[in-house]
């Protein structure tokens, strides 16, 4: 198995390091940042052992995710890759999950 990251996984990423680096420190954005990229690994032996993501169902794909503090890690299995889709901040309303365009704050 590997681990893919999409662009918008890795964008949302990248500003919710921003955010925390402006809201917070910068060690506290390492901080959160490391420990969301750290959940992933469990992935590589146990695949499947994030939740089913309800909320993308209607895209019959099977995603799942994981939770890393407020973050909700969203990934997908295609054979043998493992496709993290995307990082959502569990404080929003989950319906956003749906919006690809959505603020990133």
């Amino acid at each position: 198995m590997k681990i893919i990251w999409s662009d918008f996984a890795i964008e949302n990423l990248k500003d919710i390091f921003d955010y925390y680096s402006n809201k917070a420190s910068k060690r506290i954005a390492h901080k959160i940042k490391k420990q969301i990229l750290d959940s992933t690994n469990q992935l590589l032996k146990n695949p499947k052992s994030g939740q089913l993501e309800l909320n993308l169902e209607k895209l019959n794909q099977n995603h799942r995710y994981l939770i890393s503090g407020n973050h909700k890690i969203i990934y997908r299995i295609n054979g043998i890759q493992i496709i993290i889709n995307d990082v959502f901040d569990t404080r929003q309303n989950p319906t956003k999950i749906n919006d690809m365009n959505r603020d990133k704050e």
